[in-house]
């Protein structure tokens, strides 16, 4: 190379590439095309290299532009890496921050959001508590827990949320666990009916505690197995020993040997899962529920998007 080249230039040559020409490179960087065109130039001066070959449909990369243009890549990723944890040197955002869940949520959901987190706030010392809804809502109000990820719906206590802060996460559904090999795992739309005469896997617990049992709609569901733990529920199924219900919040986490399935139930109205923070929220509060609101949307896109 025979000069200087220059962050505003490694942007320049990448919006090009990406516009096609300079004029609509000139309209997403908010410059002038005169300025697209010389910070082009003093590029080409720098490499000695010409960088475009200029036609009637746009500008197009020469084999030196491309060699450029990777370089270019990996200099602005480190770049914005850099100013990124640099930024982090300055984030006031430290202490120790509580969040409550009830399981299956405590599986996938929450921990992603706590890695989230955790990776922009590192100096933030969070907290997993596990709990069911109603706890992890005492707890809050007593000042325990600062965020607490909670189910509402038919067959759940009526959560008390009045002067909470509430916000809900978009529809993650209840789908049932199946075998592999079950006849279920590759029926297209699976429907009450198909469950009928399936043995369900069903959660036992502490008396008040909420719990999964066989599909809520059934009427004369054949329980096979009772049991409190969900690896429990989830090895049984695996072994080709019945089905279980399955909070979509935790279907990303299910072991080899099991399929998820929904269920097309409109006599089914669903639950709904709610992150709660005092009102008003501190920043860090704020901030984590943020986070599991966007995980949410996240597994869902992908429940879709498989």
């Amino acid at each position: 190379m025979t000069g200087e080249v220059t962050v505003l230039g490694l942007r320049v040559i990448r919006q090009v590439a990406a516009s096609g020409s300079f004029a609509a490179a000139a309209v997403e960087l908010g410059y002038t095309q005169s300025a697209v065109s010389r910070q082009i130039a003093a590029l080409e001066s720098a490499v000695g290299e010409r960088l475009f070959t200029r036609g009637r449909r746009g500008v197009q990369l020469t084999a030196a532009g491309e060699v450029v243009l990777r370089g270019a890549g990996r200099a602005l990723a480190e770049l914005d890496a850099t100013g990124q944890q640099l930024a982090r040197l300055h984030d006031r955002l430290a202490g120790r921050l509580t969040v409550s869940a009830f399981p299956t949520a405590a599986a996938v959901l929450v921990p992603r959001a706590v890695a989230d987190l955790a990776a922009a706030h590192p100096t933030l010392q969070v907290v997993l508590d596990e709990a069911a809804s109603p706890v992890a809502l005492r707890r809050l109000r007593a000042g325990r827990t600062d965020v607490a990820v909670v189910a509402a719906g038919p067959g759940l206590p009526d959560p008390d949320l009045a002067g909470l802060e509430v916000s809900p996460l978009v529809p993650l559904g209840l789908l049932v666990a199946v075998p592999e090999g079950h006849r279920l795992a590759r029926t297209p739309v699976v429907r009450p009916g198909d469950l009928a005469d399936v043995p369900w896997i069903v959660g036992t617990g502490a008396p008040g505690e909420p719990q999964f049992g066989p599909w809520p709609t059934l009427a004369e569901p054949r329980v096979a197995f009772s049991v409190r733990h969900w690896t429990t529920r989830l090895g049984l199924v695996a072994a080709g020993l019945g089905v279980t219900v399955l909070p979509g919040t935790m279907a990303a986490a299910v072991p080899a040997g099991v399929r998820v399935v929904a269920i097309d139930d409109p006599s089914w109205p669903g639950r709904r899962t709610l992150v709660v923070t005092r009102r008003p929220p501190d920043r860090a509060a704020a901030l984590a529920a943020r986070a599991v609101v966007e995980q949410a949307e996240a597994l869902r896109s992908g429940a879709r998007g498989g």
